[in-house]
């Protein structure tokens, strides 16, 4: 079980179908509440899988429990566990990166080329 900054149990879960990773926070006595997802889209480069991190938000009200930072963990890891090679566009994640050179193996710096690609894919 993951714990927030304030002690409250989190979950993060991927949600391929709208390719993000989700973020909820268990309160005392009801359902999970939504607090934020990183969303990112899924690009082929020759014989590799990229995952393009593009977008990531914590909600207002759940700021400073430190939960952009367990949702990005979290869904950096799980991409690395699946061989996919990292693309930190948002500048969440790009920072995360920044400061965790453990993920150094498994992430590319995004290029003009991965950029345009992704304008295509949003647009």
């Amino acid at each position: 079980m993951t714990i927030d900054k304030t002690g409250a149990a989190v979950t993060v879960t991927h949600e391929p179908d709208v390719q993000r990773f989700e973020i909820a926070v268990a309160d005392t006595a009801s359902e999970p509440a939504p607090a934020g997802f990183t969303a990112y889209r899924d690009r082929a480069d020759g014989d590799s899988r990229q995952r393009v991190f593009f977008h990531t938000e914590v909600a207002e009200e759940f700021g400073g429990r430190g939960l952009g930072t367990i949702l990005i963990r979290h869904a950096l890891d799980q991409t690395r566990a699946e061989g996919i090679v990292i693309v930190g566009v948002c500048p969440m994640v790009a920072a995360y990166l920044g400061k965790h050179p453990e993920y150094a193996d498994a992430a590319r710096k995004p290029t003009p080329d991965i950029l345009r690609w992704l304008d295509a894919e949003l647009s």
